[in-house]
Parts: C-alpha cells; sequence; structure tokens
C-alpha cells in the first residue's frame, strides 16, 4: 500500500498539535500542582525545562511539516 504524502503531513499535523496541546495542559497542571503541595524551585525548573522541550519539539514538527509543503509546491 503506498502512502499519501498528504495523509503523512496530515499525521504529523495532527501529532505536534496534540504534542503542544498536552504539554500547555501539562504545564499548567505540574504549575499548580508545584504551587499546591510546596515543591522546590528546583523541581519546577525542571518540570518548566521539560515543557519548553515540548514546545520546542512541537516547533521543531511544524517547521519540517512546513519545508515539506514548500518542497512540494515547488
Amino acid at each position: 500500500m503506498a502512502t499519501d504524502p498528504q495523509n503523512n503531513i496530515g499525521r504529523q499535523g495532527r501529532m505536534a498539535a496534540l504534542v503542544i496541546a498536552a504539554t500547555g495542559v501539562l504545564w499548567v497542571g505540574a504549575t499548580f500542582a508545584g504551587n499546591s503541595l510546596g515543591w522546590s524551585n528546583r523541581t519546577m525548573a525542571l518540570m518548566d525545562l521539560l515543557a519548553l522541550a515540548g514546545f520546542v519539539f512541537g516547533l521543531a514538527v511544524t517547521y519540517r511539516i512546513w519545508r515539506q509543503r514548500q518542497a512540494d509546491e515547488g
């Protein structure tokens, strides 16, 4: 079965959207939990760095999709 490039781009777009949305929700949840439970600044910084990694990953996937569409258009 041949893979459709548009289907692949759509799948990557959905993955990027899910990663960015999940990262945002988990980041807000971790911030709330950290404030409520009195986590140390070091632990809160770790949560911020993990969220930053998730957002950078989503941005990298989005950039790759954009470059792929530019190449497909010609």
